[in-house]
């Protein structure tokens, strides 16, 4: 019984995370930290309430990020 191996291309080199990415990504991570805050004890929705609203904000901002660097890509 022989074992037929294939060739594994090398990995794609990617580039490198730019300062500007994860200093916009930590500004978000803020900005949805502060706006559950205000939301849960400003506003005194309740807790899920909060979360879920968050969450979807959230989940809005990722798949923009993710439709914009598609574009990006693809324009390359």
């Amino acid at each position: 019984m022989s074992v037929d191996q294939e060739v594994i291309p090398e990995r794609e080199q990617t580039e490198p995370v730019s300062t500007a990415t994860v200093v916009g990504y930590t500004a978000f991570g803020v900005l949805l930290t502060g706006w559950f805050l205000f939301i849960w004890l400003v506003v005194q929705k309740g807790f899920v309430d909060s979360v879920g609203e968050v969450a979807g904000i959230g989940f809005a901002l990722l798949l923009l990020v993710a439709i914009v660097g598609s574009v990006r890509r693809n324009g390359r």
